[in-house]
């Protein structure tokens, strides 16, 4: 299978001071952290915890429901630009209208980069979608439709990517062929992964962070292996997931 061979890019991604309420309501306080470079960080909380908003303010959206909102994103010493991320969210997000070939090559035509039609085509080659090119949304799978979501993510080759949940929707099995295709494609890049599954974030981390309390906060982030192939039933595996429950609940 034809693997796309990515830039070598990385990005260090640092929060600043994240202040955010919803009437009055204080949803962050002064938040900081930063990200490592060319890794996956997962951020593990509870729905309706901040996570989707955490995305949305590093992704430049703005908040309009916000009653206060403040706070810098840097990568590395600089402010970051949006020409400098991707944003894969929870769902394809592809125009009904457009063709898969179409659809994937959306977001380089929106920033107005130059991708050629056969780049695109060896992408969607690789992610098994080489008989669907011509072919419009209404008859993918949505395991499919997030296939070419997630090309047009690696067709825009962004140092930094941000990921809400997207593959939340999918079955197991079709989940988990996501996330080892996501883990291959977005090798080297810097990427931060919003989830609420603890075995999600297991799966696709080198470092966890769990989301909590309100104002929300981050945890010390809990390192991992970083090779992605360890089994479930590692006994330190198991007992990091009894861990993440345990926090979770709490």
């Amino acid at each position: 299978m034809f693997i796309p061979t990515l830039s070598s890019k990385t990005a260090a991604l640092t929060i600043d001071q994240l202040t955010v309420s919803f009437d009055k309501k204080p949803i962050f306080q002064d938040l900081s952290f930063s990200l490592p470079l060319g890794k996956w960080t997962c951020l593990l909380g509870k729905s309706g915890i901040g996570k989707s908003t955490l995305l949305r303010f590093i992704a430049g959206l703005t908040e309009k429901k916000a009653s206060y909102f403040r706070g810098a994103c840097y990568l590395e010493n600089r402010l970051l630009k949006s020409a400098d991320l991707s944003y894969l969210p929870q769902q394809d997000a592809l125009l009904p209208w457009l063709t898969v070939i179409d659809n994937a090559l959306l977001g380089v035509r929106l920033r107005k980069k130059t991708v050629s039609r056969e780049k695109a085509i060896r992408y969607l080659q690789a992610v098994g979608l080489s008989e669907y090119l011509q072919k419009r949304p209404c008859s993918l799978s949505g395991g499919m439709r997030q296939r070419v979501a997630l090309v047009r993510v690696l067709l825009e080759d962004t140092p930094l990517v941000l990921m809400d949940e997207p593959f939340s929707s999918l079955d197991a099995i079709t989940r988990g062929d996501m996330q080892n295709l996501a883990l291959q494609l977005l090798e080297n890049k810097t990427v931060l992964f919003i989830t609420h599954d603890p075995l999600e974030a297991l799966r696709l981390g080198d470092e966890i962070r769990i989301v909590s309390g309100s104002p929300a906060v981050l945890s010390e982030p809990i390192k991992l292996k970083g090779d992605h192939s360890y089994p479930l039933e590692d006994p330190e595996i198991l007992s990091l997931y009894k861990h993440l429950l345990t926090a979770l609940h709490q």
